[in-house]
């Protein structure tokens, strides 16, 4: 970034035909700082000096055989980017007010007469230089802020043609983990989990993520659940699939029209909350209108997020599901043994069961067996695989 307070960086160009105020000229500016001071006394050389060098500021005479500063200018000007303003002073020996005039008109940034105070030279100069120096910087800032927001729009839409790929192709490819009564180890339906294979290969909740980044964020959701429902002749009929939607899925008129192609009774409609339900009133008529059906409801990621014991009270659902955070290593923590004991008794009072989420290790089935937690899933009891027929 070009710094403001010396003047080593700046680049000079002194257009004069007489070569002694050109060597005066020089001299000073070499004396304040400007590490680089150009000169030429033929007007006719220095647009192609201008061009090559591009300096920061030019000290160009008025009045010269063969082409005058006027005329000089408003090459420099043609030959110069619109938004890189390059300061020009004039420089004659006309103190005249019609002189001025023409010069400022003509673009002109600053107008000195001859004989030059050098005082007033140097100050001049400076000003401009920094001037020049802070209109650098923010056109070069402007510059990065223009590139990354090109970038920005260039990734955006490279997440929306992948997300728009799977959705073309029907949807996300699904796999299914078995849901089993602790106590007994019977399967009684699956979770639904979406996978994406498109390259590179990310985790599901950074394609969901990037879908709604884009506004195909519901687009995706409902593809996935109308994906998983599709495979309802593949399990027992008396085996329920669950589905993963967000509160404002939950309440479209979309997935009220998705879901009345399956049969409801089937169907546990897992509401996640890693965003805050933005209209209860709202969703719970959805919901209610969806469970008059047949449809069941399980609150997803109890313990996590924003799944408080207010949002689980609002929305009565049939199913609470224990969050892995929870679930892990509960076997030897005491404060998560407490909190899935009161969960527990909690769902019992209000009609719910509990449903643990990540059960990886025998230990940790015991101790929620142990607690009487109604069901589980996770490796330990099923990896999420493919349905077969």
């Amino acid at each position: 970034m070009t710094p403001v307070d010396t003047l080593d960086w700046a680049s000079v160009l002194v257009v004069d035909d007489e070569p002694a105020n050109v060597a005066l000229l020089a001299q000073l500016l070499m004396r304040v700082g400007v590490a680089q001071v150009h000169t030429s006394v033929d007007p006719r050389q220095a647009l192609g000096m201008y061009e090559a060098l591009r300096p920061d500021l030019v000290l160009l005479d008025l009045h010269m055989p063969g082409m005058d500063g006027l005329a000089l200018m408003a090459a420099i000007a043609r030959s110069t980017d619109p938004d890189d303003a390059v300061p020009v002073v004039i420089l004659t020996a006309d103190s005249t007010a019609p002189a001025r005039e023409r010069a400022l008109a003509a673009g002109a940034s600053d107008f000195l007469t001859k004989p030059f105070d050098l005082t007033e030279v140097e100050l001049r100069a400076r000003n401009l230089l920094q001037t020049r120096a802070l209109h650098s910087r923010l056109r070069a800032e402007l510059e990065e802020r223009r590139a990354a927001e090109i970038e920005a729009q260039e990734e955006a839409e490279r997440r929306r043609a992948a997300v728009q790929r799977v959705l073309d192709a029907g949807g996300p490819r699904m796999v299914f983990q078995p849901i089993v009564i602790l106590p007994t180890g019977k399967v009684v339906g699956y979770e639904a989990l979406a996978r994406f294979d498109d390259e590179p290969v990310r985790p599901p909740d950074e394609w969901f993520a990037d879908a709604a980044s884009v506004g195909l964020g519901d687009a995706l959701e409902l593809a996935a659940v109308d994906a998983a429902l599709r495979h309802l002749p593949l399990v027992e009929p008396e085996h329920i699939i669950g589905v993963n939607v967000s509160p404002s899925v939950a309440a479209s008129d979309e997935l009220d029209r998705l879901l009345a192609r399956y049969p409801a009774h089937r169907v546990v409609l897992e509401v996640t909350e890693h965003v805050p339900v933005a209209d209860y009133d709202v969703l719970l008529a959805a919901l209610d209108r969806l469970r008059s059906r047949g449809v069941s409801l399980a609150v997803d990621d109890a313990g996590a997020g924003y799944a408080g014991l207010d949002h689980i009270l609002r929305l009565q659902p049939n199913f609470i599901k224990l969050d892995i955070s929870l679930t892990r290593g509960i076997d030897t923590s005491p404060v998560k043994r407490a909190l899935a004991s009161a969960l527990t008794r909690f769902a019992a009072e209000i009609g719910s069961h509990i449903t643990a989420e990540g059960i990886e290790t025998g230990a940790e089935l015991g101790t929620l067996t142990d607690l009487g937690v109604t069901a589980g899933q996770g490796y330990f009891l099923g990896r999420p695989e493919p349905l077969q027929a």
